[in-house]
């Protein structure tokens, strides 16, 4: 009898790991196209003390009641303030036969690559 993890972990191919994320630079440039739609997957008490003005808001536990929401057109980019939740939900995502990948860095990252005169680099208007 073989463990269910190392039978996971024996199917993982490193080569493909890096394919699951997207930078950030490459996310604004793939937005402002209109070729990417950002999902923040945080909870709404996350929202509520900060928040970011792009994007779809759709809390994890809430993303299986609400696929339909989701643009089957444009790659999905998941994110949470870090990385953790979004990587999890970019796996359930993909599952479902979406074009998925988490933001590298998270939106704490997106965020503090948007502050200041970094802010004028997305488009507000889509």
């Amino acid at each position: 009898m073989t463990n269910p993890l190392e039978e996971l972990a024996a199917g993982i191919d490193p080569a493909q790991m890096g394919k699951a994320k997207i930078s950030i630079d490459a996310f604004i440039a793939a937005y402002n196209l209109g070729e990417a739609e950002l999902i923040d997957i945080r909870v709404a008490e996350e929202t509520a003390v900060w928040q970011v003005n792009i994007g779809m808001r759709i809390p994890a536990p809430e993303l299986p009641m609400r696929l339909d929401e989701l643009p089957k057109d444009k790659l999905l980019v998941v994110a949470c303030p870090h990385t953790d939740r979004s990587n999890m939900a970019r796996s359930y995502l993909a599952a479902q036969g979406y074009n998925v990948k988490y933001l590298q860095g998270g939106l704490l990252s997106l965020m503090d690559r948007l502050k200041g005169v970094g802010a004028q680099d997305i488009c507000l208007e889509r």
